[in-house]
């Protein structure tokens, strides 16, 4: 696939403190894409990414790859606080589950790796620094979603994916504490998400324990750190 860009600046950028080394995919979560695209390029709303891809596989570049889009906001990975100085921000059209989730067309999904390619060409990103929005703010945002082929970009060659069969041992859940929740809070902090171990599932390992279900398990994302959840972070963590 030819990548074939339109142009549609957006005035919502400033100045880069970084080369930038890591992805984040977002989808829209408005009704349209003509919606979504308005909105990138008010500068009242103070929100913009560096590139949108429609359902049909058109791409908008909204901010050039060398200036910093306003896409993640309170965001963390491997340390990092507010990811845009890091990163390159992809938003993909699709309503999410305030209007309507469903899944993304191939089409788009053929857009996005052609795009992720494409950026890969020019910058140095690893494919541990591939992520979701909900990875880089898992308390904030829950996009792209557990529809989200990430199995299928990773094939392509882009990003991480990892299958595991279920560990054996109850289900960590809220409230738990011990020496189970610790190890799974530190092998969530190695991967890259702000979980310090502290031997207690908080509400805020719950939302990291989702956000890594809908990235990683996808037949879950409850916060629930079943047997398979728990396998498929020491897969992933191998892979990375």
């Amino acid at each position: 696939m030819t990548l074939d860009v339109i142009e549609a600046p957006s005035p919502n950028f400033d100045v880069r403190t970084k080369v930038p080394d890591m992805l984040v995919l977002h989808y829209t979560g408005m009704e349209t894409g003509e919606a979504a695209l308005a909105r990138l390029r008010d500068p009242e709303a103070r929100v913009s990414s560096h590139y949108l891809v429609e359902e049909d596989g058109r791409i908008f570049r909204l901010v050039p790859e060398e200036r910093r889009a306003w896409h993640a906001g309170r965001s963390f990975w491997k340390g990092e606080e507010g990811v845009n100085h890091a990163s390159i921000g992809i938003e993909i059209v699709n309503p999410g589950h305030e209007f309507g989730y469903r899944p993304f067309p191939q089409a788009q999904i053929d857009a996005v790796i052609t795009l992720v390619a494409d950026i890969r060409s020019r910058w140095q990103i690893d494919d541990n620094r591939i992520l979701g929005h909900s990875d880089v703010a898992p308390a904030r945002k829950i996009d792209p979603g557990e529809l989200f082929p990430w199995k299928q970009l990773a094939q392509a060659g882009h990003g991480i994916w990892a299958e595991a069969d279920p560990a054996p041992g109850d289900p960590l859940v809220e409230g738990a504490e011990g020496v189970g929740v610790f190890a799974l809070q530190a092998g969530l902090t190695r991967l890259g998400y702000d979980c310090a171990p502290s031997g207690r599932f908080d509400q805020s390992t719950r939302e990291i324990v989702s956000a890594f279900q809908r990235h990683w398990v996808q037949t879950r994302w409850d916060g629930v750190a079943d047997g398979l959840t728990r396998a498929t972070l020491m897969a992933v963590l191998r892979a990375a």
